[in-house]
């Protein structure tokens, strides 16, 4: 199982699409890793520098509807060579989210209001997020102001996470 502990970026934008995840000039790679410098590359926000934002983060914090657009793979593997294992959002596309679980990472939803707390709360701030697998929630912290969410998963979404994606999960139960 990744490790879903680590630094937190916040993306502060709804729908954050599939082509600014990594854009589709790049889909020929023929490799997850030759995908990693261009991740985020077309994603504008003020201030946002994902060759400089992007390195070190293990989380991305953002708003709803992300992953919309385009359907591909490529998107959460862009992440997924960055190190990025999990995204917390009020919402995502639905291929999308589906195919975080499909390669091994996590996608939770939180409440609208729930992502509202932590922009206003962590946003510009060193801020970490650590997961309790076994109680199932996750828990952000920057210096000593912690929030703490469940997961949220359902059985078969735990079960994609903790084997690795569906390859590993179908190699062990097939």
């Amino acid at each position: 199982m990744k490790n879903f502990n680590g630094k937190v970026l916040f993306l502060d934008r709804n729908d954050i699409n599939t082509d600014e995840i990594i854009p589709a000039k790049y889909l020929t790679e023929v490799t997850k890793l030759a995908l990693k410098p261009y991740c985020l590359e077309d994603l504008k926000l003020e201030s946002f520098q994902p060759q400089r934002d992007v390195p070190g983060k293990t989380v991305v914090v953002s708003r709803d509807n992300f992953g919309c657009g385009s359907s591909r793979e490529h998107a959460p593997w862009a992440l997924e060579v960055n190190g990025i294992y999990a995204v917390v959002a009020s919402g995502f596309a639905r291929i999308f989210r589906g195919n975080m679980f499909n390669g091994g990472l996590m996608a939770v939803t939180l409440t609208a209001s729930q992502i509202d707390e932590l922009f206003g709360t962590f946003a510009g701030q060193a801020c970490t997020m650590s997961t309790d697998w076994s109680a199932q929630t996750i828990t952000f912290s920057a210096g000593k102001t912690q929030k703490t969410y469940d997961i949220g998963l359902g059985g078969f979404e735990k079960a994609l996470v903790e084997a690795g994606g569906w390859v590993e999960y179908a190699a062990a139960h097939y």
